[in-house]
Formats: C-alpha cells, structure tokens, sequence
C-alpha cells in the first residue's frame, strides 16, 4: 500500500469516527433527534424569499403544526422558484447558500434542477460520515488500497452545462473529507470532463484496470460495472496499446486533461485474456478488492447477481434508498436503518393513505418517504415504495421495493406518467393500438437490458414503418436524460416496436404463464418485464412469422 494510501484512509477513518459515534448514539431517540432537526430546519425556512411557494414558515412550530400547516409537494411547487433562483439569483428556498444545482429526471419533464445548499450538503455528509465509519469498521480490509467512487456522468448532449454540476459521488462529501479520500482514489474525478461518455467509460477502464491496488469498488447501477467489464472485449486492443504506452492515442484530444496511466502488468494480462468476463480475470487484475458496493434490490437484484458472480472473491454491500433529492437509508451493520440524524423524515401508509412520522412506524408496513431537507424543499414526496423490515433501537429499517411511478432498470427513471405522454403522441397507423411497453431485463437473450412496444394490429401484413416508429420512440424515451446516458453507455438496447395480429391475446397469455391471475392482470403503459423476454417477443421477424422485430 502506498503512503499516500495509509495517510488517507487513516486520517479520513478519524474524520469520519465521530459521525459514526453520535449515528450509534442516538438510535434510541429518533423522536427527540427528529424533532430538533425540525426546529433547526424552520429557523432557517422562516424569513427566506419563497415568493409563497407554500404557507408562510413559523420558526416555532411544533412537528404537529408543521404536519397540519403544509401541503405534501412535488418538484412542480417548487419549480418555478428554483428556475429564477438558478438562472438570476431570485429569492431562495432557505437562508443557506447554494453550492450547486444537481441535474435529475423528472417523472414528466427532461431534466430537474435541485439546489444543493451548503446545509443540505451537510446532512449528507452526516449519513455518509456515519456510512464510511461503519465500512472501515467491517470490512477492514478496504484500508488496504485504492478506492473507485464512480461517477455519473452526463449525456453527450448535456456536456456543456456540466462544470459544477457533474454527479460525482466525492461531491456529495465536504471539502476536507473530499481532500482525504482524493488521496485514495484510483481514479481521478475528471474524468468526467471527457467530451463524450464513451471516452470516460475508456478512460476509467484504463485507470481501474491499471491499479493493482484497487480495494473498494462503488457504484450505483450494478449494471454500470457490467457494461464497463464488457467494454473490456470490445476495447482490448486499445487498452492494449494504450497501457503499454501510457498515452491516450486516438482519445488525446478528449481526455489531454488526464495523465494516462501505464501498466505493462495489466496489457500482457489483457493481450493473454481470452475474452469472456471470467472472475479469475479480475482476481488477477485487483487481487486487493475488498468490498462491492452497488444496488441489489428490486430491478437491480439481477445485475447484482450478474456483478456478484464476477467478483467473488469481494465482500459485496447493497446500497440503502439514496436520491439526488436526498438519503433516506444506509447500510449499517447488515440493516438499512433511516438516516434518522440527516433530514426531517415522514411516511405516507400506502394502505391507510395516513401520513406518519418515522417513530410511529410499524414493522410490515409498506410506505412512501416524505422529505423536509437543507435544499429548503419541504414535504417533498419521493417516488419510492419501501417496507418497514424491523427497528435499531428506535430507528425503522427500511427495504427499498422499487419506484412506485415507473421502471428503473439502469438507473434510465421512466415513469408510466411520462411513458404515457410518449406512447400517445406515436404516429401509429390505422389498426394498430399500445398493449404496453415492455422494461425488459433481459431483452435480446443475452442479458441486456432494453424496451420494446408491444402493438396488437388489425392487418395480419408486417408494418411496413416500423423501423421509423421504433426511431421516434428511441427518440421520444430520449427526452428523459437518463435514457439517453443509459443508452449512451450501452447499457440499454435500442428500443424496438413489435407487431401482431393479435399482440394483446398473446401478452395476457405469456402473463399467465408468469403465474398472474386473469382478472388481475392489467393492461399498463409501463411493464418490468423480470429476467429474460420470451423467445417469441425476440427472435427476428424471419422467425416470428406475424410478429415483426423492428431494430432502430
């Protein structure tokens, strides 16, 4: 281990000791610590340039003012605001300064802005302080080399507004412990800055695979690792060349801002490789990693066993329930407790419709986050269903279920809301009707996640324009940025249009034959569709007889 290393992970291992401390501390007083959060909230709220989103903010009221005072809200309440305060420096949401705006999706616009204050940033640093303490605590092992924190990076076409903006996970930490763990990491924040997503995904592989070093391995999507070890294939040679070197080749305009690493170790290993992802293969290439950490529930539990598989010799952590909106859990000591000492925190029963602060929690309960935070969004209603799966001390552990307004295979955000909108504006030809979009997690047999538009059609003749309608729906799917960023990654197929006869006999067949029962199933603008698509909805059209497989 370098000193580098051991003077980073040592120094951040103390700053962060503390969090951990007053997480484990105050387990047993959620009420107390959620209601202080509230009152320290409010004074800040109070006075602030709103221009009336909401009700006026009284410093002093209690949580059962507060609960009785407010309307739940969405990022349309606070859009309008947040639009003026971005682009001209008009009104604020809270009296604390605003770091950046962080780029999201919304369920029925392209891109949300989110203001990240200087307190809201603060209350993230409180779970991930608490998150870090409790890693180097279990797996120890991480200490012992270099760390990848990955980087989301933006669409291609989205680049220019990047700067300050850019979703890198060591931004959500402080400065000073942003200093600390740059000292660890093995591969530089930067890289971001690459002019297209394809020179960042190379650039990473060549900083990753180069690191003999690498102990912990962090990302978001486990589908995103995935699509990074299949780029191996595909650029061998290249890396190849460019390890052996140590210079960019081909890539040296867009990545000039980057020294380029060289690795004769990693070239030969790659140059012998015989080409299918192998765990021996990454054995050899990080014989040190220690922890992976990616999502591993709902949607994501197939990728997660897909990464854990090719990892094995690694300890693996899921993620807890983390939003550009802000945290609502964090592994800890194998539970995803509440960051209780974060933000403040109520619950809508999904059952009962009831909303209810987080000590009024019951285990089995199925509910929905509400989030009052720093960025001075309040009562803000998060798009997730989660379960009560049991307490620490007083603290609700929470299990992540999925999104509970659309599919989130990759981390692509659809909505049925907004997948509506775009099945309704589709120029479809006289007979032909939407049975459903179909999220495939396994679109094309291969494991390759993707969407395709099941259409039930009148004329028993192939379409003859559906290519050109499976382009319009990539495009329109596109107006989302995380689509595109997924597609851009390949982390998603293209979309395809699929038409039959009689599509919609057929779809509530292969529904049947999943085990649903008839009068329940019912016909969705958006469908996950778990594990592989049935043969008939993938093979070529030579082979479909009437069903018609169009590529874009």
């Amino acid at each position: 281990m370098s000193l580098s290393h051991r003077i980073g992970h040592g120094l951040l291992r103390a700053l962060v000791t503390p969090a951990g401390r007053r997480f484990r501390a105050g387990l047993d007083d959620l009420e107390a610590v959620q209601r202080a959060n509230l009152s320290r909230l409010l004074s800040r709220v109070a006075g602030a340039h709103r221009d009336q989103v909401l009700p006026p903010v009284d410093r002093h009221w209690r949580w059962e003012d507060f609960a009785r005072a407010l309307p739940v809200t969405g990022y349309q309440d606070w859009q309008q605001v947040i639009e003026r305060q971005r682009r001209f420096g008009e009104g604020c949401l809270i009296r604390s300064p605003v770091a950046r705006y962080q780029p999201t999706s919304g369920s029925t616009s392209g891109v949300k802005w989110l203001p990240y204050t200087e307190m809201f940033l603060s209350q993230l640093n409180s779970a991930i302080g608490a998150w870090l303490h409790d890693l180097y605590r279990q797996y120890p092992r991480m200490a012992h080399g270099s760390h990848y924190w990955s980087v989301s990076w933006l669409p291609n076409d989205m680049r220019q507004q990047a700067d300050a903006h850019i979703n890198d996970d060591m931004k959500l930490l402080s400065s000073g412990r942003r200093l600390l763990a740059s000292l660890t990491q093995a591969a530089p924040e930067s890289i971001s800055l690459a002019q297209t997503s394809e020179d960042a995904q190379f650039a990473t592989l060549v900083y990753l695979v180069a690191d003999a070093q690498l102990s912990v391995m962090s990302v978001w999507s486990p589908s995103f690792a995935l699509t990074l070890f299949d780029r191996l294939f595909d650029w061998r040679d290249e890396l190849v060349d460019v390890l052996r070197r140590g210079e960019w080749g081909r890539r040296q305009a867009s990545l000039q801002h980057l020294p380029c690493p060289r690795s004769p170790r990693a070239a030969a290993m790659l140059y012998d490789w015989q080409g299918a992802p192998e765990p021996a293969l990454f054995a050899a290439l990080w014989p040190r990693l220690a922890l992976v950490s990616a999502w591993d529930t709902a949607a994501s539990a197939t990728w997660a066993d897909a990464l854990r598989a090719l990892l094995p010799h690694a300890d693996f952590q899921g993620k807890g329930l983390w939003a550009t909106e802000g945290v609502v859990t964090f592994p800890w000591q194998g539970h995803t407790p509440l960051a209780y000492q974060s933000h403040v925190y109520e619950f809508e029963d999904l059952d009962s419709g009831r909303i209810l602060p987080p000590w009024a929690l019951r285990e089995g309960q199925e509910v929905q986050p509400l989030l009052t935070t720093g960025s001075g969004m309040l009562r803000y209603r998060m798009q997730d269903r989660v379960r009560v799966s049991g307490h620490l001390g007083s603290v609700p552990c929470l299990t992540f279920l999925g999104r509970d307004d659309g599919v989130d295979m990759v981390g692509e955000k659809l909505s049925a809301v907004f997948v509506q909108q775009v099945l309704d504006a589709l120029p479809l030809a006289d007979g032909q009707r939407v049975v459903t979009l179909l999220a495939a997690q396994d679109c094309d047999g291969e494991g390759r996640a993707g969407y395709r538009l099941l259409l039930d059609s009148d004329r028993p003749e192939v379409p003859a324009d559906s290519a050109r309608l499976a382009t319009r729906l990539d495009e329109a799917l596109g107006q989302q940025f995380h689509y595109t960023l997924a597609r851009n990654l390949g982390q998603l197929a293209p979309a395809r249009v699929l038409c039959h006869r009689h599509m919609r006999e057929h779809y509530l067949g292969l529904c049947r034959d999943l085990g649903m029962i008839e009068g329940n199933i019912k016909i969705e603008p958006l469908r996950l569709w778990p594990g592989a698509l049935p043969a008939a909805l993938r093979l070529p059209a030579a082979r479909q007889g009437e069903v018609d497989s169009c590529a874009v």
